[in-house]
């Protein structure tokens, strides 16, 4: 709660300091209220977190192009084209790294190496 009431003072201070020399700022949210707060303090990017992918598609019309708006948290492979198709600007899917097994793969070398 302390931390949604300092959103708006945080991204004016970035904003101010750091968006003038190529920053963007970007705000993540977790519900609609989120995303009118994050507008209203002049997000570049809205970071929609752990939302269905209904209330992406309703956080998207709410934001109607003030803003980029990425998606993360809960998306995998089985529900990626439902939340491309919301309109989202960027999608963040974790598990292409943390679900991902390793492939185990070598190089042996047999017989003497020569240098030129």
């Amino acid at each position: 709660a302390a931390v949604r009431r300092w959103r708006g003072p945080a991204v004016r201070a970035a904003r101010a300091h750091l968006a003038p020399f190529t920053a963007r700022v970007e705000v993540e949210v977790e519900g609609l209220d989120g995303v009118r707060e994050a507008l209203a303090a002049g997000a570049d990017i809205i970071l929609l977190d752990n939302m269905p992918v209904e209330r992406i598609r309703e956080a998207v019309a709410l934001v109607a192009g003030r803003a980029l708006t990425e998606a993360s948290g809960e998306i995998g492979p089985e529900n990626l084209e439902a939340v491309a198709a919301t309109g989202v600007d960027f999608i963040s899917m974790g598990a292409l790294t943390h679900s991902v097994r390793a492939w185990n793969l070598g190089l042996d070398v047999e017989g003497p190496v020569r240098s030129r």
